[in-house]
């Protein structure tokens, strides 16, 4: 029955391609230790778009004239410090590169960082993306082919990033004209905070105020601006996925996620890796990558 459902998964992935479909399976799953060995080369440009440490972005600028499509990366690691983040997704920035890809490569406070947590998380990721609107003439970035893809607590912030147009005008993260995308891609995402309270206690020991702020007079329901699945419909496109050993962001996060984007009026899909873990969603050296980097270049228009 395993073996069934794999084939099904990746039937859906790799277009029936039988030799892609073997290629993609992982045998060995990562690990944390795996994934925190990752690495990558340094970027083309280090921007920073504020004055603290974490406030700054990795520029990741193929070879050639351009205009780039680009990809914008959002690491996760819990939302905290703990447990690395951008040197980590470096790994998959090369392996766009060179492919043609520029990478815009997101750091950000976390909620254990001076200003961190709500909102100055969110606000970090906002301005980051709307840094790219200084950056693309300079280095001939695309902006009509982007594509965002965020790794668990990365995933979240990436969709709550392509929902930003969505915002309450009360709140504090509220910008006007933000940098639209038209699709998002979460990997292992935690993206409903509401619902998921329970799943991101036990997979990343957070509570619930670290990521959401207090509640206030102005601010009743701390969900309205920090949860993608309270902004729905963002009008774009979401890609969940999932290793199909993921225990800290299981499949069946994202099928509960994709079925309120589609309630909603949003396009989303869900895709299973076969054998992955959540840790072979973001490696460039996991046979995962098929899937993982074939989605992205769908996303950018490209063969």
């Amino acid at each position: 029955m395993l073996k069934k459902m794999r084939k099904t998964l990746l039937a859906a992935a790799v277009a029936g391609n039988v030799g892609a479909a073997a290629a993609a399976t992982v045998t060995v799953p990562m690990s944390l230790q795996d994934y925190l060995a990752l690495h990558g080369p340094a970027p083309t440009a280090h921007v920073a778009y504020g004055a603290a440490p974490s406030q700054y972005g990795e520029l990741f600028v193929p070879a050639g004239a351009g205009p780039f499509p680009l990809a914008v990366i959002i690491h996760g690691g819990c939302w905290t410090k703990e447990f690395g983040g951008i040197s980590q997704m470096r790994n998959m920035a090369a392996a766009l590169t060179q492919q043609g890809i520029a990478v815009w490569n997101i750091e950000y406070r976390r909620f254990d960082e001076a200003g961190g947590g709500y909102p100055g998380m969110y606000q970090d990721v906002a301005s980051a993306m709307d840094q790219l609107r200084q950056l693309a003439p300079q280095h001939a970035l695309d902006l009509q082919r982007i594509v965002l893809v965020g790794h668990s607590a990365g995933g979240h912030l990436a969709q709550w990033a392509a929902a930003r147009a969505r915002l309450p005008h009360s709140s504090p993260l509220y910008v006007a004209q933000p940098l639209a995308v038209p699709v998002v891609i979460s990997l292992g995402g935690l993206a409903d905070l509401r619902n998921e309270e329970r799943l991101i206690k036990t997979s990343c020991d957070r509570d619930m105020v670290q990521l959401t702020g207090h509640p206030s007079a102005s601010r009743l329901d701390v969900f309205s601006d920090t949860s993608p699945a309270e902004m729905l419909p963002a009008g774009v496109r979401t890609v969940l996925i999932h290793g199909e050993l993921d225990v800290i962001s299981p499949t069946r996060a994202g099928q509960d996620y994709a079925r309120r984007a589609q309630a909603a009026g949003d396009a989303a899909e869900v895709i299973v890796l076969p054998g992955a873990s959540h840790y072979d969603e973001v490696a460039a050296s996991s046979p995962a990558w098929l899937i993982v980097g074939g989605q992205i270049r769908r996303a950018l228009g490209l063969p």
